[in-house]
């Protein structure tokens, strides 16, 4: 066993790692670039785990054994390029907490919709009684769990990056969301090494294990064919019948035997999710449950009390007769276009804040389609008034409070309002749940304001 584990980063990843190889008996040193939160450091402290911050040792980090490096560190940074030329086997937390986990893996990645499935997922299992852990990227780290929890089940978002820090890691049931182009500076722009990081998912799978992945996704369907995986493979679709997964027709969710007879079929009034891309969301995740044995009796119970993360078309209010939804999570075209897909309604959009890179061609029919104003919210909107312009009414704010009042003054009653941003939030706000709450507590103040305004009216 290798006795000195070096960890790189200090946030939960980190932390978590540090306190578990702790608790095992490792000696053990972590280091932060950066400045560590209090609340990490207190940790770190009160379990005498050596500790820097501010810079990296790097005598004392290649004396290490084995590094436990933090998913937000490319192998580009220099210390671990230092690392990587002695030679010193690194490894992510997720692959470090696994070695001493028991118990069923169920882990979901995709460029969008993972924590929307992944909650999904806990839910239904632990609604119906099970003995489940949540846990990776959605939040608390699998090492930390494992600190003083024991589960049945470990249900696991797990992100590109996290993923290519396994290598001896198996899921018994991976899901496959989606694969399109996002965080290719971390891969020099090249798409094909960040699909390769997605499909990591499925590493050390053997027949017995599932694999549920969306074929309509193109490079998806090319990975499956070029890689030839020995796998029980449930497909999901939204355009065509499949056996052995399931799919949607007519506002109906199937679910299919691997013989192509029906298990069994749920309306998309019983589904509390809105849009396409949630449909394959939940398709993917009750077949999850499903393999873990779940009758449809207790997955259409559970589904009902199901309530989604925030900043996930989240409806925050309704001003009269024109509701709000918060999707501040949408920071990229694709999750934006989903979200513009989700709605009969006509709808005013609100986008913004520090552009990708992004084209917006691939919004416009969808935006011709279904928007009837653009309001932008970001501290430079030039590139979005330039493009959608030509095409319908743009009004350019700088603050979420003017956002709404320019939102409402291109409404009507029965329109919706949905914040979906498509851009990073890091212009004007500390993250997209920053932006996020804002936006509520705009929405929540406005309806407070026309509360009083009416009430004054009426006496």
């Amino acid at each position: 066993m290798s006795n000195r584990i070096v960890i790189l980063g200090a946030g939960e990843s980190g932390t978590g790692a540090a306190l578990l190889a702790n608790a095992k008996g490792y000696k053990v040193f972590v280091s932060d670039a950066g400045s560590i939160a209090s609340i990490y450091r207190d940790e770190l402290i009160a379990n005498k785990i050596k500790f820097e911050e501010g810079g990296h040792n790097l005598e004392r980090i290649l004396k290490a054994d084995e590094v436990i490096k933090s998913p937000g560190i490319p192998d580009s940074a220099p210390v671990m390029q230092a690392i990587i030329q002695n030679c010193i086997p690194v490894i992510g937390e997720l692959e470090f907490a696994w070695r001493f986990a028991k118990g069923r893996f169920i882990l979901i990645t995709g460029t969008n919709g993972k924590t929307t499935t992944t909650l999904l997922i806990h839910h239904l299992l632990a609604h119906a009684g099970r003995n489940v852990g949540l846990g990776g990227n959605i939040g608390t780290s699998l090492a930390r769990i494992l600190l003083d929890q024991r589960f049945e089940t470990y249900v696991l978002e797990v992100s590109n990056f996290q993923l290519e820090g396994m290598s001896e890691f198996k899921a018994d049931t991976a899901i496959l969301l989606n694969i399109t182009p996002d965080h290719l500076d971390r891969y020099y722009n090249h798409f094909q090494s960040y699909v390769n990081a997605k499909m990591k998912i499925t590493q050390n799978m053997t027949e017995n294990d599932h694999f549920i992945f969306f074929q309509d996704d193109d490079v998806i369907s090319k990975e499956i064919i070029t890689r030839g995986l020995d796998v029980d493979m449930l497909r999901v679709s939204r355009e065509r019948e499949v056996n052995n997964g399931a799919y949607i027709k007519n506002g109906e969710l199937f679910f299919k035997n691997p013989d192509g007879t029906l298990a069994f079929s749920l309306s998309e009034e019983e589904i509390p999710l809105r849009g396409p891309h949630n449909m394959v969301n939940v398709m993917s995740a009750i077949l999850a449950v499903w393999k873990e044995g779940l009758t449809e009796l207790e997955i259409k119970e559970g589904l009902k009390s199901f309530v989604n993360a925030k900043h996930r078309l989240e409806p925050v209010g309704e001003i009269n007769g024109i509701k709000f939804f918060n999707d501040s999570k949408a920071t990229n075209i694709d999750s934006t276009y989903f979200a513009l897909s989700s709605f009969q309604e006509d709808i005013v959009w609100i986008a913004g804040g520090k552009d990708k890179g992004n084209d917006y061609n691939t919004l416009l029919p969808i935006v011709q389609e279904n928007v009837k104003a653009l309001v932008c919210l970001g501290a430079d909107n030039q590139k979005l008034i330039q493009f959608f312009s030509p095409y319908l009414p743009v009004e350019d704010t700088h603050n979420e409070v003017d956002a709404v009042d320019a939102a409402l003054s291109k409404a009507k009653s029965g329109d919706v309002v949905v914040l979906s941003p498509a851009c990073s939030s890091f212009d004007l706000y500390k993250n997209y749940e920053d932006r996020g709450d804002k936006f509520r507590k705009a929405v929540a103040n406005k309806i407070s304001d026309t509360h009083s305004i009416n009430q004054e009216v009426q006496s």
